[in-house]
């Protein structure tokens, strides 16, 4: 038998061995493949997307934060000042005064209550927080304060009620009133949107501080910071 030299058989494998040739059913399935890929890829962009967008909107720490809220329900219904003296714990009125309870919260995420002082401390009476140009509705108060003590008193305006003087909230201005005392009828002026439910005795303690002629504390007290609860 003859044979076959090296250099031949390597030939002879070079003939054999062609190109693979792949079927144009191969083809259109890794089309597919690559196109179905890319539209899971964008696909998972936009709602990634969507949802960084939404989550962003809802923090509830910046002006829109309260647009994250759907329902009342979902609204803080407490708030926890803390003052100088201590704790005083509020529950907030906000199906009685929603309008009021939705700037007073919006207020609060906006920092308006920090470092706000105690204006005028009026024994028996009030502690009043903002406004510590002039005397403004303390000093009417007291003056009318004997007339007023003949009226009867509305239920809404017992001690330890939380809320703000009309005059300077429809001025775009908010000031803080807590009742020290049942006050006879203030709704010509006064806003009540919360009262204490802990902490009176802060409330008490800073009714104590000693004051000037105008009702203003000789020594400074007020909110150094106020914090929002769903519950307490």
């Amino acid at each position: 038998m003859a044979r076959i030299k090296p250099q031949a058989l390597l030939l002879q494998s070079k003939k054999k061995k062609g190109p693979t040739r792949i079927s144009v059913a191969t083809i259109v399935m890794c089309n597919l493949i690559i196109a179905l890929i890319a539209l899971s890829l964008v696909a998972t962009y936009r709602y990634w997307s969507r949802r960084s967008l939404d989550h962003s909107g809802s923090d509830f720490s910046a002006s829109e934060e309260m647009d994250a809220f759907a329902k009342k329900d979902d609204l803080p219904g407490y708030a926890i000042l803390n003052t100088s003296k201590g704790y005083i714990t509020v529950e907030l009125y906000k199906d009685g005064s929603p309008e009021v309870v939705d700037r007073f919260l919006d207020l609060c995420q906006k920092g308006h209550f920090k470092g706000m002082l105690f204006s005028h401390v009026i024994k028996h009476y009030v502690i009043k927080g903002g406004d510590t140009q002039g005397l403004g509705v303390a000093e009417d108060w007291i003056s009318k304060g004997k007339l007023r003590s003949q009226l009867v008193t509305s239920p809404k305006h017992e001690a330890f009620m939380l809320g703000t003087t009309k005059n300077k909230l429809e001025n775009k201005g908010f000031e803080l009133v807590i009742t020290t005392a049942p006050i006879p009828d203030l709704n010509d002026k006064l806003i009540v949107f919360g009262r204490v439910i802990k902490g009176e005795d802060v409330v008490q303690e800073i009714e104590e501080v000693d004051t000037d002629e105008h009702y203003r504390p000789k020594s400074p007290v007020g909110i150094t910071s106020v914090t929002l609860k769903r519950e307490i």
